[in-house]
């Protein structure tokens, strides 16, 4: 059994005071035993566009986001998933939207880049346009981390809506899914739930969703409800609005037997090749 936690925040446009925060929650869930604990999507910074990510971008192994994960995860001695920050890419006038996983001893064991980013047309009678391209490059990579506490798969908010990544992610057994994630309200009340419990049940995996719940500096409001989801779809904690923990314990001993008893992901069967039509209909269609 490990005990896991999702974190959820309202983050501002202050660093320090998000740090702060952060602080504060992740010290919650370790005096609720969390082994692993996750932040949500931005957590260190939340302003009043995407572009001001672009002034505490920080290199790899440097900087002070990342000296503070560090710390929080060895003096509490837990895996700590950073949300995500952003780092510096090739192109120097974006960024990468990158997450963090922390081992007990501070060291950064796995390193993720945000792969889809979210550019769309919400609700154009709320000025809900998103064009994260604008201020972010896209990650290429599949990341599962080999861990103590299970195989932790590495995906980020709008990662959610691409079932195909999930499933690559089997290559390297992947046990645990996270899901830092900054959810529009709008969105969220659609579809957050039903995308998470939909990434557990198809893929047999534990489900942990941090999200960003409230509204921020920029009027924009993120729906919450970060939560915890068995490999059978079941919600084993969550948290509503506003800032909190939500803590469960997962077993990945009862999820092996699980795989075993309802052997789904042995049974997918791949089709290689061009469409074909019915011969019949073209037949029909010819005549």
């Amino acid at each position: 059994m490990i005990n896991v936690a999702a974190i959820q925040m309202i983050s501002t446009d202050s660093l320090a005071e998000n740090l702060d925060v952060a602080e504060k929650l992740i010290a919650e869930a370790v005096s609720r035993n969390a082994q692993l604990v996750t932040l949500p999507e931005n957590f260190s910074l939340m302003g009043k566009q995407d572009a001001d990510q672009l002034a505490i971008v920080e290199s790899l192994g440097v900087g002070p986001i990342q000296t503070f994960l560090a710390a929080q995860a060895r003096q509490h001695n837990i895996w700590l998933l950073g949300g995500t920050l952003a780092l510096q890419s090739m192109q120097q006038d974006k960024a990468l939207a990158a997450s963090l996983l922390y081992n007990p001893q501070g060291e950064c064991i796995a390193h993720y880049d945000k792969m889809h980013l979210f550019d769309v047309l919400v609700d154009a009678t709320k000025g809900g346009t998103y064009q994260e391209s604008n201020t972010f490059t896209a990650g290429d990579n599949v990341v599962v981390a080999q861990t103590e506490i299970g195989n932790i798969g590495l995906s980020v908010c709008y990662d959610l809506r691409f079932p195909e990544l999930y499933r690559n992610m089997h290559q390297a057994h992947v046990q645990i899914i996270a899901v830092p994630s900054a959810f529009t309200a709008t969105t969220g009340e659609a579809h957050w739930s039903s995308l998470l419990r939909s990434r557990a049940i198809e893929n047999l995996c534990y489900v942990i969703a941090s999200n960003q719940g409230g509204t921020h500096v920029n009027g924009r409001t993120t729906w919450g409800h970060s939560m915890i989801i068995d490999p059978w779809g079941t919600i084993f904690a969550s948290i509503d609005k506003g800032a909190g923990v939500a803590v469960a314990a997962i077993d990945l001993d009862q999820q092996a037997q699980l795989r075993h008893r309802f052997p789904v992901l042995s049974h997918r069967h791949w089709h290689i090749g061009t469409y074909q039509t019915d011969p019949l209909s073209t037949q029909r269609n010819e005549t």
